[in-house]
């Protein structure tokens, strides 16, 4: 497939920012969807004259129209890639998990992926174009405090799967990437997502869960230290973008595909077992 226009979400740091430079290194037209001005100007910096940064709140109807505005003003109106990564983590006991918090997960890591998407798709069948959606391995297995998050990425997998049946006749691939652990600031703010419910618990909650709590903001700094850079995803994402026939969905990371494997092959209650004990280690 050749180079042409590429829309990237979730672009300010992480795998959406190396991403979107990688495409853009590559002879992409990237346009990169940032939150903040601040933003749009520092990786406006670090790119060529193709890459554009948008303000792109991807929960507002209105930024979105903009972007779908600026893809149709580029080149042909066409599109060849959009890379929904755009995302955030809640976590914590699910018992305690505030509801408008759940709520406000799903509407980040999944409604409005499809809000993105919809409108762009007209974009993608003209140009012949695919759609990369960040997954990850908490989508295929659930572990504990992480359920709002991991929640939302397992339902994203199954939306990737059902549209890519839907636009096979034509020949839009739609491809879900699932990493492992990757250093990015997007557990330093799942940490203060955790910190914050933390504060929020009554005496019985912190009571009932604090060793859990504990182990929950250790976690991310774990996931930091052990992760692989998001470099390596923007190269997986580019070879999914070039790639002539690209599998449906891709686990990347040592990590994650030891996870996975245990999962497939182990008893649930052994690996729940395994799981409990390696969190008692992480709260010590």
């Amino acid at each position: 497939m050749a180079q042409g226009t590429a829309l990237v979400t979730g672009a300010s740091t992480g795998i959406g920012r190396a991403t979107a430079l990688h495409l853009d290194s590559l002879g992409w037209t990237v346009l990169a969807g940032v939150r903040k001005q601040a933003d749009a100007e520092a990786l406006g910096a670090a790119g060529s004259a193709r890459l554009r940064p948008l303000i792109l709140d991807v929960t507002d109807p209105a930024r979105i129209e903009a972007a779908v505005a600026a893809v149709a003003e580029t080149g042909d109106g066409g599109l060849g890639a959009l890379v929904n990564n755009a995302g955030y983590v809640v976590s914590g006991p699910l018992e305690f998990v505030d509801l408008d918090d759940l709520r406000r997960q799903f509407e980040v890591n999944l409604v409005a992926q499809v809000a993105v998407t919809q409108p762009l798709i007209p974009a993608l069948r003209k140009a012949g174009g695919r759609i990369v959606f960040t997954g990850s391995i908490g989508g295929r297995v659930p572990l504990p405090f992480v359920a709002p998050y991991q929640a939302s990425k397992a339902a994203l997998a199954n939306v990737a799967g059902s549209l890519r049946q839907e636009l096979r006749r034509w020949d839009i691939k739609v491809v879900i990437v699932e990493p492992g652990a990757v250093t990015t600031p997007i557990w330093g703010k799942g940490k203060e997502e955790a910190a914050r419910l933390r504060d929020r618990l009554s005496p019985e909650a912190r009571e009932l869960y604090a060793g859990a709590m504990r182990a929950a903001e250790v976690i991310p700094d774990r996931q930091n230290a052990a992760g692989m850079p998001p470099e390596d995803v923007a190269r997986l994402i580019e070879r999914v973008l070039t790639a002539r026939n690209p599998k449906p969905r891709y686990l990347i990371g040592r990590e994650a595909k030891i996870l996975w494997a245990l999962y497939r092959l182990l008893p649930h209650t052994l690996l729940d077992r395994i799981v409990a004990k390696q969190m008692s280690q992480t709260r010590r």
